[in-house]
């Protein structure tokens, strides 16, 4: 019989989405392309599909610190990512089991405002964000108005996007990320990094689609696969991007609204 072999584990924060396109599920696909073992503490059941929410149920914060305490005692974590944590207390509890457990590298995705702008958490949740979860994340992964709403400024120029950038990384966390996807002309696309000394653009190539659903959750979710895989912050994002703009490439025919994107297509393997 052979011998079971070690392998890399992330685990994802996040809540359920009943389309497949983003949420715990695009999390959980793309962990398995880059060969990493995937585990969950749900947050929320979503009822949604490429149209739109029409339905959101959150799970008690007990529950949601039960199964990170679950995953991290028994399989060892090699990096975790949040994405929707929903409120102020489930977002205080991640924080406080995080610290206990000390599991790998941190990803905050902080779903606070789609990318269309629409707000998805309170000013309370707003406020525990930037107080407990923050100043833990090794890599902050901000859309234009969620990087607007925590830095305190509108966001219209690469200038723009460098300050907030700064303002954000005084909140805490160890690097952070402003995604391009929501600007508007040669910025569309266009990522901005800080870790306090290093400020870069990243860049690859404008990818015309109207299937971007989950782009966020698989940006992160990559970040996060990469650094359980060893590599430092920076070149995991580098690489996470470099997957998401190819997995962009392949939209998939799904429902009528905005759809998916694939997650199993040939886009190569990870190296």
């Amino acid at each position: 019989m052979e011998t079971p072999k070690p392998v890399p584990t992330a685990l994802t924060i996040a809540g359920s989405d009943s389309g497949g396109g983003a949420g715990i599920q695009a999390d959980l696909n793309t962990f398995s392309f880059h060969r990493v073992h995937g585990t969950t503490a749900l947050t929320a059941i979503t009822a949604q599909n490429t149209r739109g929410v029409t339905r959101v149920d959150v799970l008690p914060a007990a529950a949601v610190a039960a199964q990170m305490d679950a995953v991290v005692e028994d399989l060892g974590v090699g990096a975790v990512k949040t994405g929707m944590l929903v409120n102020a207390e489930i977002i205080s509890v991640v924080a406080w089991r995080l610290k206990a457990l000390k599991p790998g590298p941190l990803v905050v995705d902080p779903v606070m405002v789609s990318r269309a702008g629409a707000r998805l958490i309170d000013d309370s949740a707003v406020g525990a964000l930037k107080e407990h979860l923050l100043p833990l994340a090794d890599v902050v992964t901000p859309n234009r108005h969620e990087a607007e709403l925590l830095a305190g400024m509108a966001l219209n120029t690469l200038d723009d996007m460098k300050e907030a950038a700064r303002r954000i990384h005084g909140l805490g966390p160890r690097a952070v990320l402003i995604k391009g996807g929501g600007m508007s002309g040669e910025l569309r696309g266009l990522d901005v990094w800080f870790d306090g000394e290093r400020m870069e653009t990243l860049f690859l190539r404008a990818v015309k689609t109207h299937n971007t659903h989950g782009t966020g959750c698989t940006l992160s979710a990559a970040i996060a696969a990469w650094l359980a895989l060893g590599q430092d912050a920076r070149e995991a994002t580098r690489r996470a991007k470099a997957h998401v703009t190819a997995a962009l490439e392949h939209p998939l025919a799904l429902g009528r609204g905005h759809g998916p994107f694939s997650h199993f297509s040939p886009l190569g393997t990870p190296s």
